[in-house]
């Protein structure tokens, strides 16, 4: 049995009595106030949220999402070793599935027709009829793989030495999608500490970091992420490579952002809030963490999701002509360096696959930030 509370108002319209209800008021406090309710309260407002955004930031949130569990889980959903090359299908087209027969299920629910090389100047190849790859799911500790790892299924085909192209993606994941999120993590933390100080300070100290900030602005970021790179020794191993890589990027990415972060910090200086602190002696450092960071971070979230295509297309770039990634290390762009050639375009157009996952990359980025953006400006509210 509940309890109502009334709060009746004797202010008389029409020459009838105001009674005002605050029994849903109570019951969400107390809702939010029991064990669990505030999570249950944030969780509902997330489902909310994401049935109320458009249907392509929910598709690109779940190619993400894909994408990422790729980078985590690559071993398990790679069929095979990215580096084993079989030497006798380079070049393979991406290989056909066909449901099994109830007689041969206990091999499998699907097989392929492995391919058969007829032609070794062309790299023609057909299928080979007398011959069935089973293909297993949850074998030898992979998603999916063949009986046999000396007959292969190509999902998507191999490239020029033999490899399998979908384990190199799966594996390239690793790269190309912990390439933008840590170089981001990197020249923000930069960006916000050097901007907001500076904006705070203000006086010979922010002209001296701005004028710093220019100086870098000016230069060719391309050309002179070129240089930078050119100058990594080649036979660093895959993980120095790709921290030296990300801290190049990241050194060259921070000015632009440390900038406007700079004008906000100095419009927070003089609101009462921050003045009052000030005025209450506390200390410049206490004043930035309180309130001038957290002031921008919002701003800072969304740039941040407005740049990761910018760090991943830079990496592509830079692997795709031979500075970044080397191999036998997979990288999405590395993946790409057989597309340079018109000819293996023409003729093994599936080499173009890894530039799709970059594109889907891409887009779904730009996509998210571009919702998150026009989701928190004050002018689109209602």
């Amino acid at each position: 049995m509940g309890v109502v509370f009334y709060f009746q108002s004797r202010l008389q319209r029409g020459g009838q009595a105001v009674k005002i209800s605050f029994t849903s008021l109570l019951e969400s406090e107390l809702s939010a106030s029991s064990p669990g309710g505030w999570t249950r309260t944030r969780r509902g407002a997330l489902a909310r949220q994401w049935g109320a955004s458009p249907w392509v930031v929910r598709v690109s949130s779940l190619c993400l999402l894909l994408f990422y569990f790729f980078a985590a889980a690559s071993p398990f959903i790679a069929p095979y070793d990215p580096v084993r090359q079989y030497r006798g299908q380079p070049d393979c087209p991406p290989m056909g599935l066909h449901v099994t027969q109830a007689a041969e299920r206990a091999h499998g629910w699907f097989f392929a027709y492995p391919m058969k090389m007829v032609n070794p100047l062309a790299r023609k190849f057909v299928e080979d009829r007398s011959r069935k790859t089973y293909i297993r799911f949850f074998y030898r500790s992979h998603l999916f793989t063949t009986e046999s790892a000396d007959l292969p299924w190509f999902m998507f085909g191999s490239e020029g030495l033999g490899r399998d192209l979908f384990s190199r993606i799966v594996y390239g994941a690793r790269v190309s999608m912990c390439i933008g999120v840590v170089g981001v993590l990197i020249s923000f933390s930069l960006g916000i500490t050097v901007g907001a100080f500076s904006g705070y300070v203000g006086g010979a100290i922010d002209n001296l970091i701005m004028r710093w900030c220019e100086i870098e602005m000016s230069l060719p970021q391309f050309y002179f992420l070129l240089a930078l790179a050119a100058v990594i020794p080649s036979g660093l191993s895959t993980v120095v490579t790709f921290f030296m890589i990300v801290a190049i990027m990241a050194f060259i990415g921070w000015a632009g952002f440390a900038r406007v972060i700079r004008g906000m910090a100095a419009s927070v200086r003089a609101v009462p809030y921050v003045e009052a602190g000030r005025a209450l002696g506390g200390s410049r450092g206490r004043q930035l963490r309180r309130h001038v960071i957290p002031s921008v971070m919002g701003f800072a979230a969304i740039n941040a999701s407005l740049s990761i295509p910018g760090y991943i297309l830079s990496e592509s770039a830079l692997s795709l002509l031979g500075l970044g990634i080397q191999e036998p290390a997979a990288s999405w762009g590395n993946l790409l360096s057989q597309a340079m050639d018109p000819q293996n375009i023409l003729h093994y157009p599936w080499v173009l696959i890894p530039g799709i996952f970059i594109s889907i990359t891409v887009m779904s980025f730009n996509f998210i930030g571009d919702y998150l953006r026009d989701s928190l400006d004050p002018s689109n509210v209602r």
